[in-house]
């Protein structure tokens, strides 16, 4: 939660329950913003409620204030086991927030919270599941591995709250959402709440299945974008952002900024350069550790980091106080994460700064943002001054495992394609010379016997009496039609030579060994 900005409306003149309102005033919230305004009085009372506003607006401590009035204010039946209330969220990040808020606002209601998100251990969450929550707050997935694992109860679930809901379509979450909906108690008998910053034709198709004649609320002015955030444009080259960004840096004056990126790559890049020329500065994208990514978030959040480069990750949820600057380092080629990305500032009444780099590559969706927000984003000309070479250039990454770089990897497959080749060059011209060889000299070998076919008579004399040299010349030939021509004796494959491990069969049904003539038929 941020510092609520404003409306005449005071948290003291509504229906809240006492505990709420003292951590209320420890905290110096005292009035409202506009969608706590509209929405509380509803939920208060018991209401279903779909609302949507802009981020940073108290669109979280709204259905905390009303998730935790209800659990305070209405009495619990006798035998019944909790968690009362699950509140969904898309992202990890936004459920350790909504924790983190509500673990505030309740401090003096003794309610127990648990935290449940994906890649994370079990160990915690399940001594958090086994304290008999009244609350869980988590992201999809991994409450409904808890509820397959039948260590969550929902059949009391009295009140349910789905955050960022147009998220959770565009993460493919929704299918998950309505299973689990179906094991809760029915609509009738408990309280409902989406929030979303957008909506859309499925939300409310949604909101009118699992809501009980939800009441929409919609708090949005005629900008789609926050009126207290400042947008510039810059056209540049895509080779000159990393010069715009340290300019920008030194004539802004950013406190606290955030980068975003639309690859890992990028991030990394941008990263390392920050990093060598004596920025604070950390990267936050999907493969962070779920640890190690909390840590980041509180050192941003306490000001040991002055700048966060970020993927979308961080885009949606996040509140961080006190963001002065957010740089589109790569256009989004969503238009909607434009909108979310830029929401990182100006929180709460705040005023920040939002500037965008249009470079070639990424330029072609900026008609389709500005439709979007219904405004045109002022264009700034670009000066020398703003374009400042780091003094101190990043080390380049050395691709994994040793790979070939991808422009060079066709070269570098068809040079290894021609070694090979010439490698393999002689052993073809002796197989070549060999059947040259092997033609010419047919006839002398019919004629001459191999030394294998003079030496088998002499092997096997004992074992069976033999007509003439024709089944051994026959199988000498077999034996050494794979064999290599030259002058030097002849060597017996060893196939040939070794005995089978098992004796299975009949004696008679044994195939004759090679170098042994075969007994010829009675």
């Amino acid at each position: 939660m941020g510092k609520p900005l404003l409306t005449s409306m005071k948290f003291a003149d509504l229906n809240l329950h006492d505990s709420l309102k003292e951590s209320l005033e420890d905290n110096g919230y005292v009035y409202c913003t506009e969608i706590q305004e509209k929405a509380l009085p509803d939920l208060l009372a018991g209401k279903d409620v779909t609302g949507q506003a802009q981020t940073g607006t108290g669109k979280t401590a709204t259905f905390l204030l009303a998730t935790l009035n209800h659990l305070m204010t209405v009495p619990v039946e006798e035998g019944k086991k909790g968690p009362y209330a699950i509140i969904m969220a898309p992202t990890r990040e936004l459920a350790v927030q909504i924790h983190s808020d509500a673990e505030m606002l309740g401090r003096y209601t003794g309610l127990k919270y648990a935290l449940l998100y994906g890649g994370a251990s079990y160990g915690t969450q399940n001594e958090a599941l086994d304290a008999d929550p009244d609350v869980v707050i988590g992201t999809v997935g991994r409450i409904l591995d808890y509820f397959k694992q039948k260590k969550l109860n929902l059949r009391n679930v009295e009140v349910f709250v789905l955050d960022e809901a147009d998220r959770m379509f565009d993460l493919g979450f929704i299918n998950d959402i309505r299973f689990l909906l179906r094991q809760m108690p029915k609509v009738e008998k408990r309280q409902n709440m989406l929030f979303s910053a957008t909506f859309s034709q499925r939300i409310l198709e949604l909101a009118y299945e699992h809501m009980n004649d939800a009441k929409l609320i919609k708090v949005e002015s005629e900008q789609v974008t926050g009126s207290r955030i400042t947008q510039r444009l810059y056209h540049v080259a895509s080779d000159e952002k990393i010069k715009l960004l340290f300019g920008l840096l030194k004539h802004e004056k950013a406190e606290r900024s955030i980068v975003f990126v639309n690859t890992k790559r990028v991030a990394d890049e941008v990263f390392e350069s920050l990093n060598a020329n004596g920025y604070k500065a950390a990267v936050l994208s999907g493969d962070i550790p779920q640890n190690r990514r909390e840590k980041l978030l509180e050192e941003f959040k306490n000001g040991e980091l002055s700048i966060m480069v970020a993927t979308d990750v961080a885009a949606r949820g996040l509140h961080i106080p006190d963001v002065s600057h957010v740089f589109n380092y790569d256009l989004p080629q969503d238009v909607e994460d434009y909108v979310h990305r830029i929401g990182r500032t100006a929180r709460a009444g705040a005023e920040g700064t939002a500037i965008t780099f249009a470079c070639e590559e990424y330029v072609y969706s900026l008609m389709d943002i500005q439709d979007y927000i219904k405004e045109e984003i002022p264009v700034a000309v670009i000066t020398e001054e703003l374009l400042v070479t780091p003094e101190v250039e990043a080390p380049k990454r050395r691709d994994r495992r040793g790979r070939t770089p991808r422009n060079n990897r066709r070269t570098g497959d068809r040079n290894e394609r021609d070694n090979r080749s010439a490698r393999r060059t002689p052993r073809r011209r002796r197989s070549d010379d060999e059947k040259g060889e092997k033609g010419s000299d047919r006839n002398e070998e019919q004629k001459a016997p191999s030394p294998v076919a003079e030496r088998a008579p002499e092997n096997s004399a004992e074992k069976a009496p033999q007509k003439e040299n024709a089944q051994p010349a026959a199988g000498a030939e077999n034996a050494n039609s794979g064999e290599e021509k030259s002058s030097a004796p002849k060597r017996r494959p060893r196939r040939n030579v070794r005995r089978p491990r098992r004796n299975s069969g009949n004696r008679s049904n044994r195939a004759p060994k090679a170098d042994t003539p075969a007994p010829q038929g009675e």
